[in-house]
């Protein structure tokens, strides 16, 4: 199955599905091209690094309505079957979401529906725990539609916010204890044709 990967910055959760696929955790899936919205993400660096093409298409230089006809052309141009938004900071333009509904997913780092929506993204769900005394908090894999983070959930995972937590340490264990366990993991449960979406949840089929 081909996957294009969206990525806005370090690319960490890039890395964690390289890495699965090279070690053979994750079967079936290849990384048929990494694209960023800005040229700056070092995630750019991790996909050459792995021989895996690499584009950058930006809102910010074309424009809502030309970036959803660029995404949605390139997209096609290379085969996707499942588009991937590991820390991707931009949201998809409503073409491109119709035309693969239920084949985009995203990695969002908290447990939706708590600390998401519009301009909740990188440090900021962890700061928000941290300032309500949350005790608990993780990270979502879900389909994405038309909406900030309202799209069927897949996985979840939690961990304990610990009394020393800082926005910075909460975030590092989430990424490596959460997204980069529950990512992977839904990529190679949609590879298997196990998920469906039925009345806007998501069901695992046998």
């Amino acid at each position: 199955m081909k996957i294009a990967v969206f990525v806005s910055g370090g690319g960490t959760n890039l890395q964690a599905i390289i890495d699965r696929i090279t070690s053979g955790e994750l079967t079936n899936v290849e990384i048929a091209e990494v694209i960023a919205s800005n040229d700056s993400a070092f995630a750019i660096e991790r996909a050459k690094i792995a021989g895996i093409p690499s584009k950058v298409i930006s809102k910010k230089i074309l424009g809502a309505e030309a970036y959803d006809e660029a995404t949605l052309s390139e997209l096609e141009s290379i085969g996707a079957e499942l588009v991937v938004l590991a820390g991707f900071l931009s949201m998809l333009g409503p073409k491109t979401v119709k035309a693969y509904a239920n084949r985009i997913i995203n990695i969002h780092p908290a447990l939706i529906p708590a600390f998401c929506g519009q301009g909740m993204y990188g440090i900021r769900p962890h700061e928000a725990v941290l300032a309500k005394g949350v005790k608990v908090s993780g990270a979502t894999v879900h389909f994405v539609n038309e909406h900030y983070d309202e799209g069927p959930i897949i996985l979840q995972k939690a961990v304990d916010v610990l009394p020393d937590d800082t926005a910075e340490t909460l975030q590092k264990r989430i990424m490596k204890e959460c997204e980069q366990v529950i990512l992977p993991k839904a990529i190679q449960l949609f590879a298997d044709g196990k998920l469906e979406v039925v009345d806007n949840l998501v069901k695992f089929k046998n």
